[in-house]
């Protein structure tokens, strides 16, 4: 099914902005009304067949104190998950254009509160203000009720039984709606990027996540979780490329969609579309996840999200009563026990959120838990105590399978790199302690855009989608794919301690204050003349042969951890390393065990970098000369 099937539908409501909206609303705002009224018509239509039926069901029962269960009486009665127990349709209000305002809010209150609270997200009662001032809000109405379009399930006859216009599937509707919400995205290309991820990018990773489990995911039952979930593109995609019948999976298998969304327009936008599409949109929820997890305690088979990197999330760590104990923060969330990152950036948080809802390996047919999420360099290498901690559980856990850079400019709010991480609990035994990185940053893999939408101005074609899927799947080294033990991203970061000089210590009062300070200067001159080997501080207090509290100690060294800190690779041996690499620049120091630190980080630029020669210089020179004669010949154009 492709998307140029319904452009006339596709048009036409685009029209209705065009023609009703211009003068009223600035461009960016045409959405406030387009999306929910759109929902609205789609929801009316649905609901006309049974519109009796629940009519009659709600006056016999809209006393009933149990509201669950009239709840559950009215959408039997609807045949479907929500209903409108107004005595009015869309059409119906047509009829008495006067009271259009009031008819319409009575019409917006008969609706279930599912889908009341769609409405409340968008905000679109605070509409209705501005279209009854302009006296468009008939007009409005009207045009969504044009025989012009089938918003219904049911094909259209006119009266000699001629099909006029086929019945919409939610399938198709939602490649409507999905289609109105990219026009309006690039109409707000400077925002898109926080809620909409280009689709193409959510075609890679479906590719990356589904593929290598296919023979496994053809039957039975998966659930998929999207924790920023924006408008619902990655849910929605992924379902569709597992289930697709001339897909690559073509599953039977039952596929259930989860999400959690903090903005509410977006919220609003994402329930819609399940709704639209026939999924539960009681499985988005509306709030923070990381303060505020409303799916908290559940698991899922997969997992895809674009979540916000470089954001603050300091309201959030308010929420969850982050603390310092002993320079590390710490919270009662435990599923951020691992590490909790700077106020300043989030995104890593995100990905501990997922993996704490995945599944055991051996569940599900032994597919375990995939995931897929996007973040920006920072989380690769960024020395942030949290971020250093979450890589490193992640890595000496085996769940990170692969990473993916991807070209430049492919978002539409933001130019930096960007790349794919691709973790899971069930590695293959060929990938069982071993990380892919795949370099998808050449022209090789993308297409410059004609037109840049925002600061996207690069795409992938579905050549390029194949051509990185191809890299991962074969998992073997060539020039754009390495692959390494997770040892390899690991260091050991120490503080090499030595004696403060003795220029330091005579101009430092504390030190002029101890009674042994001549002695110790003496020790000191004799170090310099013949240095020793110091295997501890405490073989250096030995040697100065007086006797030191602990605070005392400390003024006589030099443990400067941003002058005297090595990152010591963990293939390396650190005593070794310090006799080759430190001790021959550094005499009389030594290492300070107890400062030992884990880490991980993961230098792209390091493992795919490619030499390039400079220029030779008798090319500077010419273009050197060939400058200098330009000059020369604007001087005489001026001159003369």
């Amino acid at each position: 099914m492709q998307i140029h099937q319904f452009q006339p539908i596709i048009s036409f409501i685009w029209s209705v902005a065009d023609d009703l909206l211009r003068d009223v609303y600035v461009k960016g705002k045409y959405r406030d009304v387009i999306l929910p009224m759109t929902i609205l018509r789609r929801l009316d239509v649905i609901l006309e067949p049974t519109k009796d039926k629940v009519l009659k069901t709600y006056t016999k029962h809209k006393d009933m104190q149990d509201k669950d269960t009239l709840n559950t009486l009215l959408c039997n009665a609807s045949e479907t998950t929500f209903y409108n127990h107004s005595h009015f349709t869309l059409k119906k209000l047509l009829n008495d254009p006067k009271n259009i305002r009031i008819n319409f809010e009575n019409y917006l209150e008969g609706f279930s509160e599912n889908i009341k609270d769609i409405i409340a997200k968008f905000k679109f009662k605070n509409q209705l203000d501005t279209l009854e001032e302009a006296k468009i809000l008939f007009a409005v109405i009207q045009r969504f009720c044009s025989t012009k379009i089938n918003l219904s399930m049911h094909p259209i006859f006119n009266d000699k039984n001629e099909l006029i216009h086929k019945g919409l599937s939610n399938l198709g509707m939602g490649y409507i709606f999905e289609e109105l919400i990219r026009r309006f995205n690039e109409e707000n290309n400077e925002e898109a990027g926080e809620h909409f991820t280009p689709r193409e990018l959510i075609e890679l990773m479906t590719h990356l996540v589904f593929l290598p489990i296919k023979d496994r995911i053809q039957r039975g039952t998966f659930a998929i979780y999207d924790n920023a979930c924006g408008s619902g593109g990655m849910l929605t995609e992924s379902k569709d490329f597992i289930t697709d019948e001339k897909g690559l999976i073509q599953s039977k298998a039952t596929i259930y969609l989860y999400g959690q969304e903090i903005n509410p327009e977006t919220y609003a936008i994402c329930k819609a579309d399940m709704l639209i599409k026939g999924e539960n949109p009681d499985n988005i929820k509306y709030g923070s996840t990381l303060s505020e997890d409303k799916l908290s305690g559940e698991k899922f088979d997969f997992m895809l999200t674009n979540p916000p990197y470089g954001k603050s999330w300091e309201k959030d760590q308010k929420e969850l009563s982050v603390s310092k104990k002993g320079g590390i923060a710490t919270c009662n969330d435990p599923k951020f026990q691992v590490g909790i990152t700077s106020k300043s950036d989030g995104q890593m948080m995100f990905l501990l959120n997922q993996l704490s809802k995945m599944k055991k390996p051996k569940e599900n047919n032994g597919v375990g838990s995939r995931i897929a999420s996007v973040h920006n360099g920072s989380s690769l290498f960024n020395s942030d105590s949290g971020m250093v901690a979450i890589r490193k559980y992640i890595i000496e856990n085996d769940y990170l399978e692969a990473i993916i850079a991807l070209p430049t400019n492919m978002f539409y709010n933001t130019g930096i790199p960007t790349f794919i991480w691709i973790l899971t609990n069930n590695k293959t035994k060929a990938k069982k302690g071993k990380v892919q990185l795949i370099n998808a940053t050449k022209e090789a893999y993308y297409t410059k855009m004609k037109k840049s939408l925002g600061q996207k101005q690069n795409s992938m074609l579905k050549e390029h989608i194949d051509k990185i899927t191809e890299l991962f799947l074969a998992n073997r080294e060539n020039d754009d794919c390495k692959i390494f033990d997770n040892a390899e991203f690991g260091y050991a970061k120490i503080t090499i301690e030595k004696p403060k000089s003795i220029e330091l210590l005579v101009n430092d009062e504390k030190f002029q204050a101890l009674k042994d300070k001549d002695k110790i200067l003496a020790k000191l001159q004799e170090l310099e003349i013949s240095p020793q080997d110091f295997t501890s501080r405490a073989d250096f207090i030995n040697f100065l042969d007086v006797k030191l509290k602990k605070a005392e100690e400390n003024l006589l060294i030099d443990s400067n951890t941003t002058n005297n800190t090595e990152k010591i690779p963990l293939t390396q041996d650190i005593q070794s390393y310090y006799e080759n690499e430190v001790k021959p620049y550094v005499p009389n120091s030594w290492i300070a065990w107890e400062s030992k630190v884990v880490g991980y980080e993961i230098l792209f630029n390091k493992y795919f970098y490619t030499y390039t020669a400079p220029r030779s210089l008798e090319a500077i020179n010419k273009d050197l000369q060939d400058l200098e004669q330009e000059t020369q010949d604007l001087l005489r154009q001026i001159l003369c």
